[in-house]
């Protein structure tokens, strides 16, 4: 159970730092703004790096289907 709210923690942090990047490039003065672009890059790249590498798993595992099916 512990390793399950965890992996909800992780979840959101990625979303969280999109959020925080957002909200501190709006409120902040402008020579504080530069700040706050980094923490939102690593928001859009975790995500982004998750779907890719979700969508090589499938089509790994797709394939290893496929081979499965045109043996028998």
């Amino acid at each position: 159970m512990k390793f399950e709210k965890k992996a909800y923690i992780f979840s959101l942090a990625a979303p969280l730092m999109i959020l925080l990047s957002i909200i501190g490039f709006i409120s902040r003065k402008d020579s504080k703004k530069i700040f706050y672009f980094p923490i939102g890059l690593m928001g859009i790249f975790i995500i982004s790096e998750k779907e890719f590498s979700r969508g090589i798993k499938r089509k790994k595992i797709l394939n290893k289907i496929k081979s499965y099916k045109q043996t028998k």
